[in-house]
């Protein structure tokens, strides 16, 4: 009786699992088979294969112009995240370090606050220091929200490493540069590349703050946003795939490059 009932249990779990999954990825399957798929207005042609949406959308002057802004703006967020995560890191774990829970609060409040609400601060800090809004505002923007997510990751790992590590390497006559570039480093590069693609991901769809800092500047999340008024084209399936095969792709370079956490990289 026990075991019929795991069995049913694990059934249900199972059907449940799936039926999860396809509610969460069902939508991208079909937008991808769209992409490729003729629909005219007498249905489905399901033998007119094409590319033709994917050659349309590189001669969409305007959706490829929001694309390349929002790449410019996403990878300048995130390296000066890096940048400063790593710097708040090591400041914070130096023994002589004051203010520490401040630091901590000012690196967490912007992702714990509504994106409306930290995009409508930074809106006023910007108008009240008479900075125009554009490209650099957005960078600084996400910058700030994402920086927690790399924060963390860089904390938790520096946090990880024994202490006679930087020891040794100080009895080794090293500097304190040879010291980041040579030893803290290689230990910090799969925090810090884990971060870096969530914080990449958070920037590339953020979409509130940028309403607020983005002046004349238009990123991908800010043109769908616009193109919703008037409806979608295929074009924008062809777009959705493409940055999903990116991700992808993306995410399994990664993977296989970082080594497990608990390994010490040489």
């Amino acid at each position: 009786m026990s075991l019929s009932s795991e069995r049913l249990a694990a059934t249900a779990a199972g059907f449940l699992a799936a039926a999860v999954l396809a509610v969460l990825y069902a939508p991208v399957v079909i937008g991808a088979l769209f992409s490729v798929i003729e629909v005219t207005r007498n249905g489905i042609n399901w033998g007119g294969f094409s590319l033709a949406w994917y050659g349309k959308l590189w001669q969409n002057q305007s959706i490829l112009d929001a694309v390349r802004t929002t790449l410019i703006v996403s990878a300048c967020s995130v390296s000066l995240a890096i940048v400063l995560s790593i710097a708040l890191a090591l400041y914070v774990e130096w023994e002589g370090a004051i203010g520490r829970r401040l630091i901590e609060l000012v690196v967490y409040l912007p992702f714990l606050l509504p994106p409306i609400v930290t995009g409508l601060s930074l809106l006023i800090f910007f108008a009240n220091l008479g900075i125009s809004r554009g490209v650099a505002t957005i960078v600084i923007g996400h910058s700030v929200f994402v920086l927690a997510v790399l924060y963390r990751l860089v904390l938790t790992r520096l946090q990880s490493l024994p202490a006679t590590l930087f020891e040794a390497s100080a009895d080794l006559g090293a500097t304190r540069w040879q010291t980041l570039r040579h030893v803290l480093w290689p230990q910090l590069r799969s925090a810090v590349a884990t971060g870096a693609i969530l914080a990449f991901t958070l920037s590339f769809d953020e979409t509130l703050i940028s309403v607020f800092l983005a002046g004349d500047a238009t990123t991908l999340p800010l043109r769908l946003w616009a193109m919703m008024r008037v409806g979608f084209t295929p074009e924008i399936n062809a777009l959705v795939t493409l940055v999903l095969l990116f991700s992808i792709a993306l995410a399994i370079i990664v993977s296989l490059r970082m080594k497990p956490e608990g390994e010490m990289e040489e």
